[in-house]
């Protein structure tokens, strides 16, 4: 459990991440953006919302599915706030940030290799979701191939990595020395052997079909804030536009994937006929519903558990 200092540094460095996230996009066309809002309207917000939260709660289902595949039957409840609890730190590299969780997991007896083999799992999932997801626009933007290749061949050299156990064991058994380096890459082969846990076949299916699921939601909140701005564009398109951009931010292992993921989504929807102004609009309003929402969410499971932590010790 953060504490101190550290619990205040993570909560002002989230909150002024957003802030300055919040005001460069709305310096960049507030105007269009408080539109945008207008347009959409309470209700159309609320649904957009629900639409995150659906993502959320799937992935935590895959969550559940990935630690029990490992052996720790955590209680849901518990488990949920500390799921939660990670997506404070989901705008780090990668979402590295994440990782939080294996330190809340710890009073449930889950070691920081099992968490992370999880963590590990979620990515290479997520990522997947995303590539398949990509494909609706397979040849609607050709310009989008070389990132869509790069997924795929992540995705590929993932799977194929966590299916060969016998080549994990010989690198492992090679990194015999005391560096630092090989400490470092004995820890992240151990990691994998644990991962492979969770990418059985039966499991694979389930983990990624609630993945594809839980993208697919938020896509189509995408398409839903384009539809209620009066941007008239096919369902696969949209899809396709909100699942790039989530690609190229991964790919780009920017905080949260800022910049790549909004710069993928602007340029797409001009592309399109959208006028810059509307772009930078729509992508601003689907990153505060999907990606900022999360981080809110996050902040506020770590207020809570942070205060319970408090209480059990007063």
């Amino acid at each position: 459990m953060l504490s101190g200092w550290r619990y205040r540094a993570v909560v002002y460095s989230v909150m002024l991440s957003a802030l300055g996230y919040l005001g460069v996009s709305l310096w960049g066309g507030w105007r269009e953006v408080v539109v945008a809002v207008a347009q959409v309207g309470l209700v159309g917000i609320l649904i957009i919302l629900s639409l995150s939260l659906v993502n959320y709660g799937l992935r935590f289902v895959r969550w559940q599915l990935y630690l029990n595949a490992m052996g720790h039957a955590v209680p849901w409840p518990p488990s949920l706030r500390i799921y939660l609890a990670g997506f404070a730190l989901t705008a780090t590299p990668g979402k590295a940030g994440e990782t939080l969780r294996g330190v809340l997991l710890k009073a449930w007896s889950v070691p920081y290799l099992h968490s992370f083999a999880a963590f590990f799992s979620e990515r290479l999932s997520d990522l997947l979701a995303v590539v398949l997801l990509t494909l609706f626009g397979l040849t609607l933007y050709p310009q989008a191939w070389p990132v869509i290749g790069i997924g795929a061949a992540g995705v590929l050299a993932g799977l194929l990595l966590l299916s060969n156990q016998p080549l994990l064991h010989r690198l492992e058994v090679r990194l015999n020395g005391d560096s630092k380096l090989s400490i470092l890459l004995r820890h992240v082969l151990q990691v994998a052997h644990q991962a492979h846990h969770c990418h059985q076949p039966k499991l694979l299916f389930s983990a990624n079909a609630l993945s594809l699921l839980a993208w697919t939601a938020e896509a189509m909140a995408f398409f839903l804030i384009l539809h209620w701005m009066g941007f008239d564009t096919p369902l696969a398109f949209a899809v396709f536009v909100y699942a790039i951009s989530m690609l190229a931010g991964a790919l780009s292992f920017m905080p949260g994937g800022l910049g790549g993921a909004e710069g993928m989504m602007v340029a797409v929807l001009m592309w399109k006929g959208m006028t810059a102004a509307d772009a930078v609009a729509a992508t601003v309003l689907i990153r505060l519903a999907t990606l900022w929402f999360a981080v809110v969410i996050g902040v506020m499971a770590n207020l809570t558990l942070h205060a319970s932590v408090n209480q059990a010790r007063s």
